[in-house]
């Protein structure tokens, strides 16, 4: 469970970083920025071992009504992590819609995964998408909304996310995961 910890840990305070530090990131230059990488990356790994070897009580699991919630909202996550918000006609003015979208992610996952491994990944990963969010928002107060786009962008996009939604079904259910029931 210390490796999940920790890489979930690593995670926020890569993304922090320049927030939390913005003299000494900007020291840094360009090359920090392969730094943070380097950080994100580590922290991905030691998330999936950690979550892989963990260990702790489980709640609840899969149920039909979950597994649908869950998929429906995985779309939803899939598109606001996409251009489609900032590019569509619909969303346009929501700030935050790729962290919006990681939230969704993490809820998803909550809702068929009721164990403490997954509360530690999940919960803490949602955990630091609202508090990226409050971070942003402090920091630059003032936000001006993209140009609003068209509604084909919108359906582009939410097609898109289904075709992705489909390949990232293929992929659990390859690894083991069954995602559509």
């Amino acid at each position: 469970m210390a490796l999940l910890v920790l890489g979930v840990l690593l995670w926020a305070a890569a993304h922090f970083f320049k927030r939390m530090a913005p003299g000494p990131r900007a020291r840094m230059g360009d090359g920090g920025k392969g730094l943070v990488a380097a950080a994100l990356a580590a922290s991905i790994l030691m998330m999936i071992f950690g979550y892989r070897m963990a260990d702790g009580a489980f709640f609840w699991g899969r149920h039909p009504a979950t597994v649908g919630i869950n998929n429906l909202l995985m779309i939803a996550a899939l598109y606001f992590t996409s251009p489609g918000p900032k590019k569509g006609a619909l969303f346009y003015r929501m700030r935050h819609p790729m962290l919006t979208g990681f939230l969704l992610w993490t809820i998803a996952h909550l809702l068929v995964n009721g164990d403490v491994p997954s509360f530690v990944l999940f919960g803490g990963l949602g955990l630091w998408a609202v508090a990226e969010m409050i971070v942003i928002n402090r920091a630059e107060p003032n936000w001006t909304p993209p140009a609003k786009g068209s509604i084909a962008k919108d359906g582009m996009f939410l097609v898109a996310s289904l075709v992705l939604l489909a390949v990232i079904g293929w992929v659990h259910t390859w690894l083991g995961y069954p995602t559509f029931g």
